[in-house]
């Protein structure tokens, strides 16, 4: 993507009065409940906006929500981009920069993920502190636009720490269990066999998912503290391995959903 796509994208969502946006958020798989909270001011279909890929899989809306929660502005991804959707990781970012370039100061990501610590059950939220990359590619590879970030950007902290303190405040103070793990992101599309799933225990994971981390690597390029949560929506135990189904995680991702959501709409008001 070059600086002209992003000053196309950019110029297009101001001209459509999105302005001094605070918060960026990224709605994952069946996530969708925090809409319910935002004051909505605009409402564009990707397809509209210079550059942005078209979101192919069925439960992602594909629509880029502009408007308030409380006093705050913010921006909603309702719905995202993944490298088995056949994107580069530079097509799968660009929606994060040009949030950036709009002015957003934080970020919240959301993701449905299979649950690889044989102490999560279905439904839990597990905010993440840390990653492992298994992705075949990388959003930073190729010539870097310094004026994003650096050639080589520090990893050691990914996730900020003063977001996840604030996030397992609230969850105490509104009685919402939050656990925290290490999330694994794989290509997909299929889900793994009870091989892998034993491969990601040996190596740390504690869920298993296809999709935040190339946001997360492009946040940290461009210095933008972020927080995500997984929502666990299948138990991945490799002894006693069930099949599930799309439909069965989209199922168990919107029950949770509520939760997760006034986490963030909690700490959207705070910041």
């Amino acid at each position: 993507m070059t600086k002209t796509h992003y000053e196309e994208a950019v110029s297009y969502l101001r001209n459509r009065g999105i302005q001094h946006a605070e918060t960026g958020i990224v709605l994952g798989t069946g996530l969708g409940w925090l809409t319910k909270y935002i004051a909505i001011e605009q409402l564009i279909e990707y397809t509209d906006i210079p550059h942005f890929p078209e979101a192919t899989v069925e439960m992602h809306k594909g629509k880029l929500i502009y408007g308030k929660i409380g006093d705050k502005k913010v921006l909603a991804m309702q719905g995202r981009f993944h490298y088995y959707e056949g994107y580069s990781m530079q097509q799968i970012t660009f929606p994060i920069r040009v949030m950036r370039l709009l002015g957003i100061q934080h970020l919240l990501l959301s993701n449905a993920a299979g649950g690889l610590n044989l102490q999560y059950k279905k439904g839990d939220l597990i905010l993440i502190s840390d990653h492992i990359n298994l992705l075949p590619d990388n959003p930073l590879i190729g010539r870097n636009n310094n004026e994003f970030g650096p050639r080589f950007p520090d990893m050691s902290q990914p996730y900020s720490a003063e977001l996840a303190s604030r996030l397992l405040r609230i969850s105490l103070e509104e009685n919402i269990p939050l656990k925290q793990g290490v999330y694994v992101s794989v290509a997909g599309p299929n889900l793994e066999t009870r091989a892998e799933y034993r491969f990601l225990r040996m190596i740390g994971a504690d869920v298993v998912g296809m999709s935040t981390v190339p946001e997360v690597i492009v946040a940290n390029h461009m210095s933008l503290p972020c927080a995500a949560i997984s929502v666990v929506t299948d138990e991945c135990d490799p002894d006693n391995l069930q099949p599930i189904s799309i439909e069965e995680i989209i199922e168990v991702a919107a029950k949770a959903d509520q939760k997760l959501s006034l986490l963030f709409k909690k700490l959207i008001e705070k910041l």
